[in-house]
């Protein structure tokens, strides 16, 4: 047989196989459909419209019919007086929750795996989880209250002793990029940490039996086995919050600035939110929503190249 038969015959027996494969998980395909279907809505249909980042549009008129201006809204964007606030703190607050708030996922998931006691440990997990249920409009406005003169983060730093007088934390722009980093990493911290207990149950378990065997302590199990173990999920979810630096976490950032501190909360996000919906300058918001994606799409293949490069594990090849 000539090797371009073998090829064709190849091909067209994996073909076959596909299809059968398919066939016989008809029914778990078929629960793919209402999330591909959810994704061609709003994930790739509206990207049609990025053309408007390109033409002068009007709510008035179609887009066939705006005047192309190039990259007008582009260099608008980046000699805007606003540009260096809004990069600032986008990027400010993202290397907070980057540097500071990657890892405490890790450490918590380390910790409640080391917990022997089953209630216990399924209570401290249930009790990590529920801030992730609650929307940031309903946790925006506990947090308001809290963090006003008369909540009760001031009584209680007033009761310590930390400072003497109330303070409005909210209405100090200087102490905005922190709230964001800790409200977060309090909302998210139990949630993120369940893919790295997936991931530490998978950890062959005899592993563990021979390091006690040759008198290993839990800190050296810990650095020798688990985090090894992990390694390949921990590289994964970095290069995806890399690539995502420049999202601040709008729900989040919307509910909790105000007219006080926007000094320090105005982001990329909230931005375009203004510019586009408040202001009706769609083209000027689609132009800094698309340079944002294609930062982030820099920021993926470099984080996804270095992880390859450094810890020989990649998000794709």
């Amino acid at each position: 047989m000539s090797r371009t038969r073998l090829v064709k015959t190849t091909q067209k027996s994996g073909f076959k196989y596909t299809l059968k494969k398919f066939a016989r998980q008809k029914y778990l395909q078929m629960m793919v459909i209402p999330g591909i279907i959810w994704m061609l809505i709003f994930n790739f249909i509206p990207m049609g419209g990025i053309i408007i980042a390109f033409k002068k549009y009007k709510i008035t008129r179609t887009i066939a019919e705006a005047p192309w201006v190039g990259l007008k809204y582009f260099q608008d964007f980046f000699q805007d007086s606003n540009f260096t606030s809004v990069m600032t703190n986008t990027l400010g607050i993202s290397f907070l929750k980057l540097i500071l708030g990657f890892p405490l996922p890790i450490i918590f998931a380390l910790l409640i795996n080391e917990i022997r006691n089953v209630k216990f440990k399924k209570f401290a997990q249930t009790i990590s989880y529920l801030p992730h249920f609650l929307s940031w409009v309903v946790l925006g406005g506990i947090l308001t209250t809290w963090l006003s003169k008369t909540g009760v983060i001031n009584d209680f730093f007033v009761w310590l002793g930390i400072i003497k007088e109330p303070i409005s934390f909210l209405g100090k722009p200087e102490y905005f990029w922190g709230l964001a980093f800790i409200s977060d990493s309090w909302k998210e911290l139990g949630w993120s940490a369940i893919i790295y207990l997936a991931a530490i149950s998978g950890v062959d378990t005899q592993m563990y039996e021979a390091a006690t065997v040759d008198g290993a302590t839990k800190m050296q199990k810990i650095r020798y086995i688990t985090l090894p173990s992990i390694a390949g999920t921990v590289a994964i979810m970095l290069i995806l919050q890399v690539s995502s630096l420049l999202n601040s976490n709008f729900d989040q950032i919307m509910n909790l600035k105000n007219s006080i501190n926007i000094a320090r909360s105005q982001v990329i996000d909230t931005y375009v939110y203004q510019v586009g919906m408040t202001q009706g300058n769609y083209s000027y918001a689609t132009a800094v929503g698309l340079f944002k994606s294609i930062v982030a799409l820099i920021l993926l293949v470099i984080a996804n190249k270095t992880c390859k490069k450094l810890l020989g594990r990649s998000l794709y090849r």
